[in-house]
């Protein structure tokens, strides 16, 4: 009688382990601190625009950098549109979505998604563009901005001259970058008082506006001898609507960034100078970052600055695929 409760147990036991897959459950890994837990795990990059070239190589390389790390990452473009950034937020939320690698379009407006995400217990790591607050992203690695365009204000008056007039093309207004890198520049250009500022307006670190805005700008001031732009899109922008008007050989354009049609046109001759920001450095650092976070690190800086490099035509050719060649 016994040998058969048991023989009966035996079978019923099979018959449950059939019914729920042929073996027992065990829990899901927590915690990222193996290979195979990142793996289920997904990272969203929220970049802000991929109407650039150089966000696409910071977007990509996150992503990348993301994948063989061991995560599923996908890219959300917020198109320069605050509105449409917080919409991804909602979405990569409601996901559950493990980190987010983010480029932000509003340094102050920004701080409240990054917040949202914090109390949902995702984890946010800021790269090129900076949020202002210092206790929502668990990182931000950001460009050396300043120092970045002290370096170029430099070169801007050695190529100029300590007297003349120039134009300024500002970037995105809620940015902070824009204003770091004005201050930069300004901060050495307006210790000569004979070198003079005739406009300063935004374009939005977008071409298509900057060639709009500086041959607005061209008509009132048509004797300008600089231009500074406040990135390579809008040195682009500012070189053709130069070519259109036909002063493209005697007004001197300065960029930052360091993408690569502005290098290849510092090698030609066509543009003067920029600064090379290092995306891929920072994409990489922001998406090791969270690893590490996943995996149970805690200690990161708020902020860590990237160096950057001044690039002319004396050194231009140590430079290309938005860094140092190798």
């Amino acid at each position: 009688m016994l040998n058969s409760l048991r023989l009966f147990a035996g079978m019923a036991c099979l018959a449950a382990l059939a019914l729920l897959g042929c073996k027992p459950s065990s829990p899901a890994p927590s915690g990222g601190a193996s290979g195979t837990a990142s793996a289920t795990r997904r990272v969203a990059v929220v970049v802000s625009t991929l109407n650039n070239p150089w966000f696409v190589v910071l977007a990509e390389t996150a992503r990348d950098r993301a994948r063989e790390l061991g995560y599923e990452a996908t890219l959300f473009d917020s198109q320069n549109d605050p509105a449409k950034e917080a919409q991804h937020f909602d979405n990569l939320i409601a996901a559950g979505y493990s980190a987010v690698l983010f480029n932000c379009t509003d340094a102050g407006g920004s701080v409240a998604n990054v917040r949202r995400a914090k109390a949902a217990g995702i984890p946010v790591f800021c790269m090129d563009r900076e949020i202002t607050a210092n206790d929502a992203a668990v990182s931000q690695i950001l460009s050396d901005n300043y120092s970045g365009c002290v370096a170029l204000g430099q070169y801007f008056v050695e190529q100029v001259g300590e007297k003349g007039t120039y134009i300024e093309l500002l970037g995105l207004i809620a940015d902070t970058n824009t204003w770091n890198r004005s201050k930069g520049f300004h901060s050495v250009v307006d210790r000569y008082p004979d070198l003079k500022m005739v406009a300063q307006q935004s374009a939005d670190f977008d071409r298509s506006k900057a060639l709009e805005v500086l041959e607005s700008l061209l008509q009132a001031h048509p004797n300008v001898n600089a231009v500074f732009c406040g990135n390579d899109a809008m040195a682009m922008g500012a070189y053709q609507a130069l070519l259109a008007a036909g002063k493209a050989s005697k007004v001197k354009v300065f960029g930052f960034d360091g993408a690569d049609d502005v290098v290849r046109s510092i090698a030609e001759g066509k543009i003067t100078a920029t600064v090379m920001q290092f995306p891929k450095t920072m994409a990489r650092s922001a998406a090791e970052n969270a690893d590490r976070y996943l995996k149970g690190e805690r200690n990161f800086p708020q902020r860590t600055p990237v160096a950057v490099e001044l690039v002319t035509r004396d050194n231009v050719a140590k430079f290309g695929d938005y860094g140092r060649k190798p």
